[in-house]
């Protein structure tokens, strides 16, 4: 039962007419340029997505390559974005995440395979089943390394090295099941059937029966770089990340050969058993999921002990229920402004307690403490506009 309210531990100050501009602490050098350059990338893929719809021939086929490459999309981000709620990454760096998968990964494992189709007598099947994954999972992996050597802040720990991977297979599949589309529309040789019925067996089981396919591969490397991150020996950092690049080549290469070699039956074994490597993960993720809104709830207990905090925010600041409501109370009684202010000073907090936790635990992190006080400042300067709900406080028992 919750007692009557009490007076919120917010701020008199007034709000003001916009948000405060985030200033990042300490800031990444080589933003505005990083930024226009997946601009462009990304305007670039956009025209090369639409151009390899034409492949189809026709504006019936081109239809049905894009839209069907769209049509799992909005799910499967959404599935990350879940995941990825109590700690969530920059949008920018997602999108980013999602335009290197789509774009550059595509063009590098493209260029890879031409090269090699050209130097060596080399079948499909041995492409497919070889050169694919020693190309792709690599040429995904390479946004998540390079992130990981300039920025680490981002992945630092299992869900975000999950996450990460899983919207660059998620650009990767996207941009190619376009190309499979169209080809599908055209029609093969080696398949009796084309036009819109063979577009859409394709979508069956590309887009329906196996779109985390992509994902999962490059999880292997993405979950490597998380444990990675909190190793102190660069050796072992080295030999963590080497296993799960070799394990996403190897889950790729497995997923490829039992097409091209292995037939129906080896093909629904190896399904089957990527399946139940999909759900353990799955599992695996809810449960530390639920381990942060521990860590989470934890570390605000410790940082209200300190004086940083008022008491009273702490659910306001952990459980999304809470969460939620304190944004609504916010627009409702205060207008848009407060509640941007309640969400800008709830994911604040969180990054805030997710840091100090770590340090305080021994991880290392890359200007950890310069970036703890950082937050502490920031939320400072917008707790005198902050319109949180009543504090909530347990009933004595009768």
């Amino acid at each position: 039962m919750i007692a009557p309210p009490t007076d919120p531990p917010a701020g008199p100050g007034e709000i003001p007419s916009r948000v405060p501009r985030r200033q990042e602490r300490p800031k990444q050098r080589g933003r505005t340029l990083l930024t226009v350059g997946f601009v462009v990338t990304g305007v670039a893929g956009l025209v090369g997505g639409v151009f390899l719809s034409t492949q189809a021939g026709d504006v019936t086929g081109a239809g049905l390559s894009l839209g069907y490459a769209l049509i799992p999309l909005p799910l499967l981000w959404w599935a990350y974005w879940w995941l990825d709620r109590y700690e969530p990454e920059p949008r920018r760096y997602k999108l980013a995440a999602f335009v290197w998968g789509g774009v550059v990964a595509v063009a590098i494992a493209l260029a890879v395979q031409i090269s090699a189709a050209s130097l060596f007598d080399l079948s499909d099947e041995q492409l497919a089943s070889f050169v694919a994954p020693l190309s792709e999972e690599p040429a995904k992996g390479l946004f998540l390394l390079l992130t990981f050597l300039r920025w680490r802040r981002i992945i630092d720990g299992f869900v975000d090295g999950l996450v990460v991977a899983g919207i660059v297979g998620l650009g990767f599949a996207f941009v190619e099941n376009i190309g499979y589309y169209a080809i599908s529309y055209v029609g093969t040789p080696e398949v009796p059937l084309s036009g819109t019925d063979a577009a859409t067996t394709t979508f069956i089981v590309r887009g329906i029966f196996s779109p985390f396919a992509h994902p999962l591969f490059l999880s292997a490397f993405g979950i490597s770089l998380g444990i990675a991150v909190m190793l102190r020996s660069r050796v072992l950092k080295v030999l963590v990340g080497t296993v799960g690049m070799a394990v996403s080549i190897a889950l790729h290469g497995l997923w490829n050969a039992s097409l091209s070699y292995g037939g129906g039956a080896a093909f629904v074994l190896v399904y089957l058993v990527l399946g139940m490597l999909l759900l353990g993960l799955a599992i695996g993720a809810v449960v530390v999921r639920v381990g942060q809104v521990r860590t989470l709830e934890r570390s605000l207990s410790a940082v209200a002990e300190r004086g940083w905090i008022h008491p009273a925010e702490i659910p306001y600041l952990s459980r999304f229920g809470h969460r939620t409501a304190a944004r609504r109370h916010a627009r409702e009684h205060h207008g848009k402004v407060a509640a941007k202010i309640v969400t800008r000073y709830q994911r604040l907090a969180t990054e805030m307690a997710f840091l100090h936790d770590a340090i305080m635990t021994g991880r290392h992190k890359p200007h950890g403490i310069e970036r703890t006080y950082g937050l502490l400042d920031e939320m400072s300067e917008l707790r005198p506009a902050l319109r949180l709900p009543p504090a909530l406080t347990p009933l004595a028992p009768r």
